[in-house]
């Protein structure tokens, strides 16, 4: 498979290839222990390059010297020396560092209250939603395709109008908008042109300015590339362009589209390297799970017909929390269904179960005195017990489906063990309860 999903790849796989500048690298493991291995590997080659220098030194001072292919032992050294000197290893893609700056950001960011929109044939994708950002706040936002998360960004973008309720923006906004399709750029025109339409330079953290060549190099445009035509470029690295372009515009609020599509995993790290430090707010839509973990600290999770649950903490919080709400919203049923099953079997077998005893006795006295047969008997001091089972294996089901919360298959079939279960659980409470008014309606006999 070809992914850049790492958590899938350090989940499902036990071998990874690495395409690296024309070369195939083979390493045993996961992602994490690609990372290891990778590691290790450019430390090693590192080191052999530290010793090709020494010896290229030694080995230049020699040829400095005079040295003259006089006798065939000299013709070899000088020979090795020109073979060393040719062996210079491919400059590196060095590790991006951008301290790139934003535009000033005041108190009010944006506000939203109760926004609603919906779409003809769909029903509502956003239902009285509110929302106040901070300064620094870090968004992720989920949901399956088509619930309504693109509809949201481009909301707070200002680029569609809600149904209802009101947007506000402080007036110190200015949002980069990294949308989900691919933007349009001349073929012909030069990369270094594309960036330098929207600014020559851009102010960084600490007072200083980066200019546009030098953004595109540290975001892996090699200076050969940036004079290149757009139309020699990747679908990658369009998408790596596009993001760059949005980031040089210096916002104070980004909004982002799915931003890890069609990026490698070099240029997520870049990109997640910027995020953290970015002085600004930041909303992205991602399926990206890594991406979430690392660079949100809320998450608002689109859950049908407009709802949307919002969680603090990055994905793995929210994935906890989803868990405990499950839980609870479990418990809470199966208790409110037992609840509801007692109360109806209660009110149904009072008018016609008891009330029917106790008006036939009324209105026959001498009529033959209630009794339960043998089964019923036995049913009855076995049926708590039965209860008792059927409740414990629920709430074990209920247990095993918060632990295949990612396994759909394994899911679906809990749920269906599950739904069974619950059936069992009904029929056995209304039948204890029919039970329960005979034995006491029985009872009453005796005592008269």
């Amino acid at each position: 498979m070809v992914t850049h999903d790492r958590y899938f790849l350090d989940r499902v796989v036990n071998r990874i290839f690495e395409l690296d500048r024309g070369k195939l690298y083979s390493y045993p493991g996961n992602y994490s222990r690609f990372l290891e291995l990778k590691t290790q590997r450019e430390e090693q080659e590192e080191a052999s390059e530290r010793k090709r220098q020494n010896i290229l030194r030694q080995e230049l001072a020699w040829i400095r010297r005079g040295a003259k292919a006089r006798t065939t032992k000299q013709k070899a050294r000088i020979e090795r020396f020109e073979k060393l000197q040719a062996a210079k290893p491919e400059e590196k893609q060095g590790r991006v560092e951008i301290t790139a700056g934003a535009a000033r950001l005041g108190k009010k960011v944006i506000e939203c209250s109760h926004v609603s929109k919906a779409y003809p044939g769909r029903g509502p994708v956003i239902k009285d939603f509110s929302l106040i950002l901070g300064k620094y706040d870090r968004i992720g936002i989920i949901g399956p395709n088509g619930s309504g998360k693109s509809t949201l960004l481009n909301i707070l973008a200002g680029r569609i109008p809600p149904d209802s309720g009101e947007i506000v923006w402080g007036p110190t906004v200015k949002i980069g908008y990294f949308a989900q399709e691919y933007r349009d750029f001349e073929p012909e025109m030069k990369v270094i042109d594309v960036i330098k339409e929207v600014a020559e330079v851009i102010p960084t953290v600490d007072g200083g300015v980066i200019t546009a060549s030098q953004m595109l190099e540290r975001f892996l445009f090699p200076p050969a590339q940036q004079w290149s035509p757009v139309a020699k470029l990747s679908g990658g690295e369009k998408r790596r362009l596009y993001l760059l372009q949005v980031l040089m515009g210096a916002p104070n609020v980004l909004l982002l589209d799915e931003p890890t599509n069609d990026l490698d995993i070099q240029t997520l790290s870049i990109l997640e390297d910027y995020l953290e430090d970015f002085p600004g707010v930041v909303i992205a839509v991602s399926h990206d799970r890594f991406f979430l973990d690392r660079v949100v600290d809320q998450i608002l999770a689109f859950e049908g017909e407009g709802r949307i649950y919002s969680s603090t903490g990055n994905y793995t919080d929210y994935r906890e929390h989803l868990e405990l709400r499950l839980a609870e919203e479990a418990s809470d049923k199966a208790s409110s269904a037992k609840t509801q099953t007692k109360t109806k079997g209660n009110e149904s077998l009072q008018a016609e179960g008891a009330d029917g005893l106790y008006m036939q006795t009324q209105a026959n006295p001498k009529s033959r005195p209630l009794k339960m047969t043998y089964k019923e008997q036995k049913e009855y001091e076995q049926i708590e017990d039965r209860i008792a089972e059927l409740e414990e294996r629920l709430a074990k089901t209920d247990q095993e489906m918060l632990e295949a919360v990612s396994d759909y298959e394994k899911l679906n079939e809990l749920a269906k063990i599950k739904e069974n279960l619950e059936k069992e659980l009904e029929e056995a409470l209304e039948r204890w309860t029919y039970l329960s008014l005979l034995a006491e309606e029985i009872a009453r006999q005796k005592g008269k």
